[in-house]
């Protein structure tokens, strides 16, 4: 009777043990790191997207300047334009456009836009899907990381398995899979799983097993 008593005691001794290996094994992601930081996008410039307010400035044209809003078909129009294209465009590329356009009916025209709303297209939100306490599309701000993107959506559920999180990013046509830890950042409090995040990436949190 004694011996049979331990090998039960042994038994739950090391059944604990083992739980633990195969939970850490399960707990292990096969992707890359998500990057802490790096160098400045110098890459990056905002487009203009529907829902955008833009003002346009033409010298010496008060009357054609004026703030004229971005439709949900990405065109605004001005006046004596319209229907231009708008949506995907930097600030600079749309006043290029514009003087395009006002050049059939005035001479050498110089126009200056300028873009107040910040929505930008959809193409260079970041989405966060799952176990998010308020899962959402939020619009890319220059520097924004991981810690800007749990603050916003109110961190994770108590079902999230925040370490098994990946971010979706497309780079170069490519997709890729980053992991991100974000039971340590949001839970653990570990600054060091903070991780950058760049324009289109999907932040993708899973359900808990347990």
């Amino acid at each position: 009777m004694d011996i049979v008593k331990k090998i039960m005691n042994c038994r739950w001794k090391v059944l604990p043990a083992v739980f633990i290996l195969a939970v850490s094994g399960c707990a292990t992601s096969s992707h890359p790191p998500a990057p802490a930081s790096a160098e400045k996008m110098s890459d990056w410039y905002y487009l203009i997207g529907p829902g955008d307010s833009v003002s346009v400035f033409v010298w010496r044209n008060p009357e054609l300047s004026g703030s004229f809003p971005v439709r949900p078909d990405g065109k605004m129009t001005m006046n004596l334009v319209e229907d231009l294209p708008a949506s995907g465009k930097t600030p600079t590329q749309l006043a290029r456009d514009i003087e395009k356009s006002l050049s059939k009916y005035i001479q050498d025209p110089i126009a200056t836009v300028i873009v107040a709303g910040g929505v930008g297209p959809f193409s260079q939100q970041i989405r966060i899907i799952g176990q998010a306490a308020k899962p959402q599309a939020l619009n890319y701000r220059e520097g924004m990381s991981l810690i800007d993107v749990m603050i916003a959506v109110g961190g994770v559920t108590d079902f999230a398995a925040g370490n098994k999180a990946i971010i979706l990013r497309t780079t170069d046509g490519k997709q890729q899979q980053l992991s991100v830890r974000l039971e340590d950042l949001v839970k653990g409090g570990d600054v060091t799983a903070n991780a950058e995040m760049r324009p289109g990436d999907v932040l993708v949190i899973p359900e808990s097993w347990f």
